[in-house]
């Protein structure tokens, strides 16, 4: 798995690309479908250090937050569609890691 750090303006044009979005998003993540190499998860560095100021926490650990959940994707886990077993995982690795809050809580008020 690679991790790159990017500009805001680089993921804008990636989540164009591939998913048709023409907006800048936090993390993208990006499948290799091969079996020795999982493929790569890329974060806006500027949308990173804008929620990490929020969260009230270091660039960092926003890092984490953001690798992780990149991480779970690539493993073909999908929020939006799995009944909630890719924020029960990704919960029990962040308290495992140390980190108090992930994305789907930030998405999703309440759902702590």
């Amino acid at each position: 798995m690679t991790v790159a750090l990017v500009s805001d303006v680089r993921v804008r044009t990636l989540n164009q690309r591939y998913r048709g979005i023409d907006k800048t998003t936090d993390v993208l993540s990006f499948p290799a479908g091969e079996p020795d190499y999982l493929g790569d998860v890329v974060i806006a560095v500027g949308v990173a250090r804008r929620q990490a100021r929020k969260a009230g926490h270091p660039l960092t650990t926003e890092l984490r937050v953001l690798a992780l959940h990149g991480f779970l994707h690539l493993l073909g886990y999908d929020h939006e569609r799995d009944g909630g077993r890719m924020a029960r995982l990704e919960r029990r690795l962040r308290r495992r890691g140390g980190l108090v809050e992930g994305l789907i809580e930030r998405a999703v008020p309440g759902s702590r």
